[in-house]
């Protein structure tokens, strides 16, 4: 399973480290190829002659030998392994991966990596508890880094409670279990549409929706965890935006700009995935400048706009999938059902106002996976794991149309 399989491991400076030499050894004795990058400090909790010697490998640490001169390429680094692992993640270096600083040979093969990065936090109780830290952990995850949650257990203060790092075994399964996960979107193209559109009034003045992109964000992450190529169209948010190596992203306005960069990727798509809140109307005329208080009414022309789905789901190929979305407040699943033919759509992923915890803005969701002659619900769950579920029906999907 794991033969031939390359993960660089970075070790950082917390009493954890001594951990990962048992680490080394198990993906080494598992075929896996290991190579060990350490911080400076990390070398007062484990040897790195200790490391070099069950890696097989020199471990490194600088960026060049003040002896012989020679460079330790970051880029090639970054470029060289199927996974990345640091571990132990102290709050230190996980301050440093959020915002972007590169003060040693790990952190600048991090912002190197084009392959998947998993962490395994390790530090103390209070630390673990922080603000400062549950958000830096939040933003981790928004830039798409898996995470092997901590253990709670005795810690190196004497404190007992959670934020010790997962044991070596732990990490060998989870290491495990990604390499045994087919990407079955591997080498596919997926387009998918994410966020709210706003339709100007005047250059103060819109309609828009509530909307936040957190549901198509999650797919996006969802498809590059299966190896998909994502292309990612989305309106004005205020969340970060997945940063991801398989992730390309096209920011946009309106939905008129919306459907043209649409039209223009959809060709070459193997999937589309059509979960922006897109305005049905714009104004007919946008006003220059702002539009002054004159009276107690103010009338407006809205205009259509232009029906992504529709015109998508009418286009594709038989070899094209295409998904799309609909919130309903009265007769859900008879409009869903309306929309699956009128879209001429292979399924339509229900938001239903009514429950509790589902649609705009929220963390959870609650959907029915609406197709021809088949009805899946999807009960409250996380917006990650709805998007996980989403993914593998469209698979499924996928896998019918190449029988």
């Amino acid at each position: 399973m794991l033969a031939g399989r390359k993960v660089l491991i970075g070790i950082t400076g917390g009493i954890a480290a001594y951990k990962s030499a048992l680490l080394v050894r198990l993906l080494v004795k598992a075929g896996a190829e290991v190579q060990v990058i350490m911080t400076p400090s990390a070398s007062a909790f484990v040897s790195p002659l200790t490391l070099a010697t069950l890696s097989k490998r020199p471990v490194i640490s600088e960026y060049f030998k003040v002896e012989t001169g020679e460079w330790a390429n970051h880029v090639e680094l970054g470029l060289w392994p199927d996974l990345m692992l640091i571990a132990p993640l102290t709050a230190n270096t996980l301050s440093k991966m959020v915002h972007g600083l590169s003060d040693n040979l790990l952190m600048t093969t991090y912002l190197s990596a084009r392959c998947p990065v998993v962490v395994a936090p390790a530090m103390d109780l209070d630390m673990w508890k922080h603000a400062t830290t549950r958000r830096n952990m939040q933003l981790l995850e928004q830039d798409g880094v898996y995470v092997i949650p901590p253990a709670t257990g005795e810690l190196a203060s004497g404190l007992f409670g959670e934020g010790r790092m997962a044991e070596p075994e732990e990490q060998f399964e989870w290491i495990q279990n990604f390499f045994s996960k087919s990407q079955s979107l591997s080498g596919q193209k997926v387009l998918i549409t994410a966020g709210p559109t706003y339709e100007a009034l005047d250059p103060v003045r819109f309609i828009g929706n509530h909307s936040s992109g957190k549901m198509g964000f999650a797919l996006a992450k969802a498809c590059a965890a299966q190896g998909a190529e994502v292309h990612l169209v989305h309106g004005p948010v205020s969340i970060p935006v997945p940063q991801h190596p398989q992730i390309k992203v096209y920011s946009i306005r309106s939905a008129q700009e919306m459907f043209a960069q649409c039209e223009l990727l959809f060709p070459n798509m193997a999937i589309t995935i059509c979960s922006a809140a897109v305005a049905d109307y714009r104004p007919e005329v946008i006003q220059e400048e702002k539009i002054k208080k004159k009276g107690d009414t103010l009338q407006l022309n809205l205009v259509k706009n232009p029906d992504i789905l529709k015109t998508l789901g009418h286009a594709k190929k038989p070899h094209q999938v295409v998904i799309g979305f609909a919130l309903e407040t009265t007769n859900e699943l008879e409009n869903a059902q309306g929309k699956l033919h009128a879209k001429q759509a292979d399924l339509i992923v229900l938001n239903s106002m009514r429950k509790d915890g589902s649609g705009f803005g929220t963390d959870t969701n609650h959907v029915w996976l609406v197709e021809v002659g088949r009805v899946r619900e999807l009960p409250l769950a996380s917006k990650d794991h709805i998007a996980e579920s989403i993914v593998q029906a469209i698979i499924e999907i996928k896998d019918e149309k190449q029988v």
